[in-house]
């Protein structure tokens, strides 16, 4: 286990000149607000391709696959740009190339082409992926060490806002403009130019997110030099995988894989679930709407559980909240109406605590190796492009409610993790 001593330092390391934590924290607060709320935007462009592409539910999740399988490939090097450029200039690179990905929607809609549109989502992921690379060790390091899962569970809140409001106003501006046209009974030049004309609201989305991502860019590049930082230079960039060897932190990569998996794969299918007559029986837009429920119950969840973390047992909570999950996924799975539905919803409240909590219970002893065990943690992120379809292709096989069996499975897994985490002993830093 690291010393306090030894995070005290880490922590003035990360602190600016001429500014302090608490201003620093804000900017990465920032950071988690941006980047959630593009996040929670596919949970609304995928009912709007499913429809204008004719895509069964596995084809429809390959945009969660083509947006997770970004964390894959950029991690670790986006832990190697921090190693080398620092936190700032690397949070700046990060949103250059979100800023990018949002400007490809417009050839991708040029094109009325399905695997267009995820080569431009796969694109803004990267960018997403180094942002988070940076956001997540950097909270985690400014201030104590025993209350790093309360800090990062706050800083995620914020991550919970953006998730929040983005998906809200998004069913309103991109699912409220649903053509009353079958696409299926239309072909060649008709069906092109529908699908041009039904993908312009996405394409204005996207370009004034590309607007303020490069307002945010400039404005970090400006204090790119005002911070202090110590990174351990050692090994290759692929040398963060020995952080592996540690019991405490594969688990924990393991369960950060199988958490964003099963969010990502109830958030997804949250609008076809509630269209159902067996559930709510919503428009698509409505159920686009609730999607505001499950990312709003992990923002209150995250603000209580900033404060529960301070004084209750971390592997006590995530047990307890993975094990609300399960519950809520049978409650829903074996049930009908609006106790189906709601309790569906209800899911986000759980998973309020269970991200950071991970990450931290994980990361800890890190110290100097914080921003390699973030890419490698980010790299476990890969589960958002793996469960997701996974869930789809039993849905299209046996149906929505018995595809949520996958995401439980997740959960369970997880608790044993909450469990783990409550016992066992971090290794040292001195590693």
């Amino acid at each position: 286990m690291q010393t306090t001593g030894a995070i005290d330092r880490e922590a003035d390391g990360m602190t600016s000149r001429g500014v302090d934590a608490p201003d620093l924290r804000w900017f990465v607060f920032a950071l988690f607000f941006i980047f959630g709320g593009i996040t929670s935007l596919n949970d609304v462009i995928i009912p709007k391709l499913k429809d204008l592409f004719t895509l069964s539910y596995g084809e429809a999740l390959l945009v969660q696959s083509a947006f997770f399988f970004a964390y894959f490939v950029f991690s670790i090097p986006g832990a190697a740009i921090v190693r080398k450029a620092g936190y700032m200039r690397t949070a700046a690179i990060g949103l250059l190339v979100m800023m990018a990905g949002c400007l490809m929607f417009v050839p991708a809609s040029s094109s009325a082409l399905f695997p267009v549109f995820l080569l431009a989502l796969f694109v803004l992921a990267a960018g997403i992926t180094i942002v988070q690379v940076v956001a997540n060790p950097l909270i985690s390091l400014l201030g104590p060490p025993e209350s790093t899962s309360s800090r990062l569970t706050f800083a995620q809140a914020f991550n919970s806002l953006g998730t929040t409001i983005f998906p809200y106003v998004g069913a309103i501006v991109i699912l409220g403009s649903l053509a009353k046209i079958d696409g299926s009974k239309l072909q060649g030049a008709a069906l092109a130019a529908y699908r041009v004309a039904e993908t312009r609201t996405v394409v204005h989305t996207y370009l004034g997110l590309a607007l303020a991502l490069l307002i945010v860019a400039g404005v970090v590049w400006t204090r790119r030099n005002r911070l202090k930082e110590a990174q351990d230079q050692t090994g290759s960039m692929f040398h963060a995988f020995t952080l592996l060897t540690r019991p405490r932190f594969a688990f924990g990569a393991l369960c950060i894989f199988l958490y964003v998996g099963a969010e990502v794969a109830i958030g997804s299918l949250i609008v076809s679930y509630l269209e159902q007559p067996a559930t709510l029986g919503l428009s698509p837009e409505a159920a686009g709407k609730h999607i505001l429920f499950y990312w709003g119950g992990a923002l209150v969840g995250r603000f209580v559980g900033s404060g529960l973390l301070r004084v209750a047992s971390p592997g006590k909570v995530l047990a307890a909240a993975a094990t609300g999950s399960v519950v809520l996924i049978l409650l829903s799975a074996n049930s009908v109406g609006a106790v189906s539905g709601w309790s569906l919803l209800a899911i986000g409240l759980c998973n309020a605590i269970m991200f950071p909590t991970i990450f931290s219970l994980a990361s800890q002893g890190l110290g100097t190796r914080a921003a390699e065990g973030s890419g490698v943690l980010a790299t476990a992120i890969v589960g958002g492009a793996i469960i997701p379809p996974l869930t789809g292709h039993l849905a299209d096989i046996a149906g929505l409610h018995f595809a949520l069996a996958l995401p439980a499975v997740c959960y369970v897994v997880i608790a044993g993790f909450g469990v783990f985490g409550s016992r066992a002993k971090a290794a040292s830093d001195e590693y």
